[in-house]
């Protein structure tokens, strides 16, 4: 081989070898570029792999022909879901509240009362002091015997038969939580004789409540709403019964009947009735109002007879705290029942409350229904209840055992 055959042969061998370099470099630089390109031009949408709740409605209202509506009533059905328990949560609250000023209304009223009762000068019973300033002792029920000047032989044989006296009188209240009063007024001539008979025979007794109100027969309506007023004030107790003084009563079964109505709060208990409206002059009961009561021959709203019935605190307070603006009609049991009308009051209609003499009380506790209260009807009270309350006492009372065997 000569020297210029070999020097031809070198140089194309060299530059293939250039040349598969260049070539080698050029395409990986063009695959870089190509795929680059491919990158840019088809992005992933960000966050693609987790579509929210939101989202995948709105993709779903998309392949569904893009209908808005749909969508916009599922927007409206969470928000009105929302709104609702806002709603609900706004009530409890509401409620709560409508409570708590509730009782803060009555409480005040019953100061209010108290206050006005201390500023007119209406009797403080010492007990009554000491429980204000060791707290203000809670009693089961105030029982106001309403009698008159007149009835000093009826109190007797109250005190004689169902009412207990001395010790056993203040064993009763710090044991049972029961007290008993005589409730009676002063006379027109403020001081008289009729006053001092009063005054001595409490201080041998010690078991009346003295009113800020002139007796008579045609102000019972105002004395009613006067035991009422005061009673609440000066003790503070679940219930307030009126009873006449020639009515016989078993406490324990008095007390034990009330319990059972103890959890609500504007309770109305007694023998409920609905007399005609007597529109004739000179009668018994006539009503000079009886216009109100519609066209003559009509009947009075349903209300608890006058022998005996028992209201709860709510309404005691009610009465004393609106006294000012409570109507008089001419029957005391027909002015209350009338107090309470538009009120949201429970009435109760127990007739145990209003059984008859013996034998029909004897019967019945006979029977294991003792009485409440006894008398008759034709009296409207135990006729000469002075003589005959003995009696009935022994045939239909309960028993002193079981009074002091209750649990109230």
């Amino acid at each position: 081989m000569t020297w210029k055959s070999r020097g031809d042969l070198l140089p194309k061998s060299v530059m293939s070898k250039k040349w598969v370099i260049f070539l080698c470099i050029g395409s990986f630089c063009a695959g870089m570029v190509f795929t680059n390109s491919r990158m840019w031009t088809m992005p992933e949408p960000k966050g693609l792999g987790r579509t929210t709740a939101m989202e995948a409605e709105k993709l779903n209202v998309v392949s569904e022909g893009c209908n808005t509506r749909i969508l916009q009533e599922k927007e409206v059905k969470r928000e009105t879901k929302g709104i609702y328990g806002e709603v609900s949560k706004t009530q409890n609250a509401i409620q709560t509240l409508d409570k708590t000023i509730s009782n803060l209304e009555m409480e005040l009223a019953a100061a209010k009362a108290a206050q006005e009762s201390i500023r007119s000068g209406a009797p403080v019973p010492a007990n009554a002091k000491m429980s204000e300033s060791s707290g203000k002792r809670r009693y089961l029920m105030v029982v106001g015997i309403n009698t008159a000047f007149s009835s000093r032989k009826r109190r007797d044989s109250v005190r004689e038969t169902w009412m207990p006296q001395g010790e056993k009188r203040k064993k009763l209240e710090e044991e049972k939580g029961i007290i008993i009063r005589f409730v009676i007024g002063h006379s027109a001539t403020s001081g008289g004789i009729l006053d001092r008979a009063i005054e001595a025979e409490d201080k041998k007794h010690g078991d009346f409540l003295r009113l800020d109100h002139v007796e008579g027969y045609l102000e019972l309506s105002a004395k009613t709403k006067i035991y009422f007023a005061t009673a609440v004030n000066l003790w503070d107790a679940d219930f307030y019964i009126k009873v006449d003084d020639d009515v016989h009563v078993n406490i324990a079964t008095l007390g034990q009947t009330l319990v059972r109505h103890r959890s609500k709060p504007r309770v109305y208990i007694g023998c409920m009735k609905s007399g005609p409206v007597l529109s004739q002059k000179g009668v018994r009961y006539h009503e000079p109002e009886y216009w109100k009561f519609g066209e003559a021959g009509n009947k009075y709203f349903r209300h608890a007879t006058g022998q005996l019935y028992a209201i709860s605190k709510d309404l005691a307070t009610y009465i004393s705290n609106n006294k000012h603006v409570l109507h008089k009609y001419a029957n005391e049991d027909v002015s209350l029942g009338s107090w309470f009308i538009g009120l949201d009051v429970d009435h109760i209609d127990d007739r145990r409350l209003c059984c008859g003499t013996p034998p029909d009380c004897e019967w019945k506790a006979q029977a294991g229904n003792v009485c409440v209260a006894s008398f008759d009807w034709t009296c409207s009270g135990i006729c000469r209840s002075a003589e005959r309350i003995k009696e009935v006492h022994k045939r239909c009372g309960e028993g002193e055992k079981a009074l002091w065997s209750a649990s109230f």
